[in-house]
């Protein structure tokens, strides 16, 4: 008889992040427990539950549980692992938030995977068969990314979600941002995956459009390039993150375009340069924003920009400069964050050391509420700042404007305004920031 597998992605119960769309459905599909089923021999029975559309039934006669999870998913994470572990069933964990505080994860799992899983998930396996299962599991290099595990996308319900397919043909990132935990999760080393491979996995989507999760699809320009023109013949549409270096390298800016790339994250993070150099990302320049975003709309690639509020040399002047600089070079759609300093990176061990975490419920860690006291403006200023962005750059009339910018790509535009448009309506008004936000050192709070 087949051992059973059962591998959980819990939900935020807070944020505007990762949440059920009033349609039912969860957006894009986390590969993490796929490529751990795809690596699974073929004697266990593997199921995969995604706890944001389905509820956890904790008598399922089960053998192995398996949960991974962001920061703010965590305390959920840690609840299903308790319910399974009161019922008898053993529980490994993995993920982002468990490789940095693997001991407190131990509070509630039988065993952890610190790092990527490829190279200990056989081992593990065999130790619990073996009733030999130990508290931790590293791997000791990362992982070779030739002859990777296919996601099982089959044990998905492809219904509940609105983005399907998605892959990965890079890790790492050869960049050390101070707030990010890429770096400290896959490595400061950037790995590429063979590109035949990369396009053999396209080729089973049965689909017309994809969307690649790398950190920066473009990190690598050689890999880049290579994997561009193999895609051309495919005739797909898809979309990935790239850094906005891209727009210095004009070939290979044109064969993302003429791949199927119709749109682009981009973290242009800070107007800043102050704050850029101190986030040790002072290759992104300010400056040379407008040239680099023209030369992107110009291959007939949309944007959607990322922004980050509460820097240190942020004032309450930093919202609506924001505001006037995305709809001034008509960026297409943008996402906003509140700093958070997540564990396991640089700029938690440095704020803590300061004193300046302020909570550390994880439930918080979604980027869009404040737990740390700011640098230039008091943490009411800051949580008022970001909702006061979002709705107004999510108004009506602005998203007309840049949808209408050009006739290519329209319906991408579209659907990208509409998204962070759900978002932003579940934001607070915050009418008083109107009048006071160009004034640095005071905002007056909203009147009720």
């Amino acid at each position: 008889m087949k051992k059973k597998l059962l591998l959980v992605l819990p939900k935020s119960e807070r944020g505007f992040w990762g949440k059920v769309s009033k349609s039912g459905k969860a957006g894009f599909v986390r590969l993490s427990l796929p490529v751990i089923a795809g690596l699974t021999p073929s004697d266990w029975d593997i199921e995969i539950l995604d706890t944001r559309t389905t509820r956890v039934d904790f008598n399922k006669k089960v053998d192995l549980v398996g949960i991974t999870a962001f920061t703010a998913e965590i305390p959920n994470a840690y609840s299903v692992a308790d319910g399974f572990r009161n019922k008898g069933v053993k529980v490994v964990m993995g993920g982002i938030h468990v490789s940095a505080l693997p001991d407190e994860a131990l509070q509630h799992a039988d065993s952890v995977v610190v790092g990527e899983a490829e190279d200990v998930w056989e081992a593990l396996l065999q130790d619990f068969e073996k009733d030999e299962l130990k508290s931790l599991y590293k791997p000791g290099r990362l992982t070779d990314m030739k002859a990777m595990a296919v996601p099982r996308r089959d044990l998905l319900d492809r219904s509940i979600y609105t983005s399907f397919y998605s892959l990965q043909a890079t890790r790492g990132c050869p960049f050390n941002c101070e707030y990010c935990a890429v770096t400290a999760f896959f490595g400061n080393k950037f790995r590429t995956r063979p590109v035949n491979e990369v396009i053999d996995e396209i080729r089973g989507f049965g689909t017309n459009s994809f969307f690649f999760l790398d950190d920066n699809i473009a990190g690598r320009p050689s890999h880049a390039k290579e994997l561009f023109n193999a895609l051309i013949p495919l005739r797909q549409t898809w979309g990935g993150q790239a850094s906005i270096t891209i727009a210095k390298d004009e070939e290979l800016l044109s064969l993302y375009a003429k791949s199927g790339g119709r749109y682009a994250f981009i973290g242009f993070e800070t107007l800043s340069d102050a704050n850029l150099r101190k986030m040790n990302k002072a290759w992104n320049t300010p400056n040379a924003y407008k040239e680099a975003i023209s030369r992107i709309h110009k291959a007939g690639i949309n944007i959607a920009g990322s922004f980050i509020f509460g820097l240190d040399e942020d004032d309450t002047t930093v919202f609506k400069r924001t505001v006037d600089f995305i709809m001034e070079n008509s960026i297409d759609a943008a996402q906003f964050h509140i700093l958070t300093p997540f564990p396991g990176t640089r700029l938690y061990d440095a704020m803590d050391k300061e004193g300046r975490i302020t909570d550390r419920d994880w439930s918080r860690y979604h980027t869009s509420e404040v737990i740390f006291k700011p640098g230039n403006m008091t943490a009411e200023e800051l949580q008022q700042g970001y909702w006061w962005a979002f709705r107004e750059t999510y108004k009506k009339k602005n998203m007309l404007k840049r949808i209408l910018r050009s006739p290519r790509n329209l319906v991408v535009r579209v659907g990208m305004n509409l998204s962070y448009y759900n978002k932003a309506k579940k934001m607070p008004e915050v009418p008083a920031l109107q009048k006071n936000m160009a004034r640095p050192g005071g905002v007056e709070p909203p009147t009720s």
